[in-house]
């Protein structure tokens, strides 16, 4: 098999997978792990996966993007704890925006129950969650709705977002980077992000150590523009530094 034929039925196991082991990949290919790891460092080289000890992840790009029900199966007891530490820094928030994915839909299950709240998401299932709450108010942004993450995105979202000033937004990314700042693959996702990130006075991140380091097609903000990120402990304690260093609190739980 040719290296690049390999490196395309490597790429398309982690997507389909959400990773892929280097010992696993070279007993399915038949080749050394040291040939696998050439391959991965190819691939990493072109943006399509990163890579962690004895594994990597696929890198959501303009052409792949996981979907909602994908990312409920990885990473669930990191997820959790990262939206309890998160749910735990609203503070006397009266207004909060909450944005689509699984993470950010942890957070809001989360949000206070016991005082009148103002929740603005894009998410539809977010908001159906929520709404269940008396005390909560529920103002659900429209627009088309992406079917992979039951999302809605285009002007009126984006729109409607401009004519709020919210206390507090927590926002999920594909690409967590020092470099590129937050990216994510499709623009109109991205457009209704920068808007929530340019909306809202505090801004948290949430996301898992394996968002970190990847950059995806669409930047939305910077590092810096968040008051706090929230990851789990995948990512080292000098990394995390490293992004303390740009602005924001590291916390990971």
């Amino acid at each position: 098999m040719r290296a690049e034929e390999r490196q395309s039925r490597i790429l398309a196991l982690a997507r389909q997978t959400g990773r892929v082991e280097v010992a696993d990949a070279a007993s399915e290919f038949g080749v050394a792990r040291e040939t696998v790891r050439r391959d991965l460092s190819e691939l990493e080289r072109r943006g399509l996966i990163r890579r962690t000890h004895g594994a990597a992840y696929p890198v959501e790009s303009a052409g792949f993007e996981t979907t909602l029900a994908r990312r409920e199966t990885e990473h669930v007891a990191e997820k959790r704890r990262i939206a309890a530490a998160a749910a735990q820094l609203v503070g006397e928030a009266e207004t909060v925006f909450v944005d689509e994915g699984y993470t950010p839909e942890l957070v809001a299950m989360l949000l206070p129950t016991d005082r009148p709240l103002t929740v603005l998401t894009a998410s539809l299932r977010t908001a159906s969650l929520v709404a269940a709450s008396d005390t909560t108010t529920v103002l659900l942004a429209g627009g088309r709705v992406r079917a992979g993450t039951q999302a809605t995105v285009g002007p009126w979202c984006r729109d409607m977002l401009a004519g709020f000033v919210v206390d507090l937004a927590f926002l999920g990314a594909n690409g967590i980077s020092r470099e590129h700042g937050l990216t994510t693959p499709d623009p109109a996702v991205a457009d209704v992000k920068a808007q929530a990130v340019r909306s809202s006075r505090r801004r948290v991140l949430v996301g898992v150590h394996t968002k970190f380091g990847a950059t995806s097609f669409c930047r939305f903000a910077d590092i810096g523009d968040f008051d706090a990120i929230v990851t789990d402990t995948g990512l080292s304690a000098p990394e995390a530094h490293r992004y303390s260093l740009l602005g924001p609190q590291v916390l990971r739980v």
